[in-house]
């Protein structure tokens, strides 16, 4: 067992392990090479190309794990749900869904290995390339993030048609979720059953709701994805934006709960009880001089103080300014000073 299933099990680990959400990007020079010849969606689609993109943290910056590089929107397709992306406003849905008649229109079920194959060939080809100490991460949008994007159209501020429809029609909101719910497992189990070692469920915009509204419109649905999922490998639950979930995360499942960079992970850790935990250390903290960057560090791993468990990740993803210099010192940092 590598030592970052270890830390998702809550084994004791000979250090700390550590892997970066967005490892593979824009900061990178080779990403960027490659991005002039193909267009992103197309990256995604190509196996070859994006089991290149997958593999090359692990030789760069030595991380513990590689993630598959995809995209959440992806399983939008087989949903019949179409979008783009344009280069001013980023992903865009051609058709936003705002009514029950939208909804109704969504595809109930999808079989992910017809529709998402590629996908799943880039999770072979990308184990077949990896030396066996580094294990593969899936992963896949969260329903409530899904959703957001759906109806919103795109990014929003403040959720408004989101939360239209949530509060306003409660009968659409929830039909939304359970399609959305049922593709994600499949989606993730094809994952799994591809060779994915662990799986993430983003829940990037769940910020955007409060304690309450999470318990009644969206944790039913959470409960519901992490009964259906093959729990055979380690499920890490990460949502960004509002500390304030993270036990209601907890409760509804997952063996890991990604920290956000807004909480303080010894107290939320305290709190949470016994389940692993990933983070959480600020991405802009990569622009401060390589003193400042240790430092914050050490201050995660002091929070953590030594517990099985702890996988060291940044509360949100690298950005495209960081640099491969000062990201590769961070991994080399968290390794040398978490040594057992």
């Amino acid at each position: 067992m590598t030592t970052l299933i270890r830390a998702c099990r809550r084994e004791p680990t000979p250090f700390t392990p550590i892997w970066l959400m967005r490892q593979a990007g824009r900061y990178q020079p080779e990403y960027r090479k490659l991005r002039e010849r193909y267009g992103f969606v197309e990256m995604c689609k190509n196996s070859d190309v994006a089991t290149e993109v997958t593999l090359l943290p692990v030789t760069q910056l030595g991380v513990d794990a590689a993630i598959l590089f995809a995209d959440i929107l992806l399983i939008l397709e087989p949903l019949g749900i179409g979008f783009h992306f344009s280069k001013d406003d980023g992903p865009r849905i051609d058709h936003p869904l705002r009514t029950t008649a939208d909804v109704n229109a969504v595809a109930s079920t999808i079989d992910a290995e017809e529709s998402l194959g590629y996908v799943l060939e880039t999770i072979k080809k990308t184990r077949s390339g990896l030396p066996k100490n580094v294990p593969l991460i899936g992963f896949s949008g969260a329903p409530y993030t899904l959703a957001s994007y759906v109806i919103e159209g795109g990014g929003s501020r403040d959720y408004m048609h989101t939360k239209a429809m949530m509060f306003g029609d409660p009968g659409a909101w929830n039909a939304l979720m359970e399609k959305l719910t049922g593709a994600v497992a499949a989606y993730l189990n094809a994952q799994i059953k591809a060779g994915a070692q662990a799986v993430q469920v983003f829940d990037s915009w769940i910020g955007s709701v409060g304690p309450s509204d999470y318990a009644r419109f969206v944790q039913p649905h959470m409960t519901r994805l992490f009964q259906l999922l093959d729990r055979s490998v380690p499920v890490i639950h990460f949502g960004t934006g509002n500390p304030a979930l993270y036990p209601l995360m907890r409760a509804a499942g997952g063996d890991v709960i990604g920290l956000d960079f807004r909480c303080d992970l010894a107290s939320t850790w305290d709190a949470l009880g016994e389940v692993a935990i990933m983070g959480n250390l600020d991405p802009y903290s990569l622009l401060a001089p390589r003193a400042e960057l240790q430092a914050r560090a050490k201050r995660v791993l002091d929070a953590a103080g030594g517990r099985p468990g702890h996988i060291f990740n940044l509360g949100h993803g690298l950005f495209p300014d960081a640099s491969v210099d000062q990201v590769r010192a961070l991994v080399d940092y968290v390794h040398e000073a978490s040594a057992r």
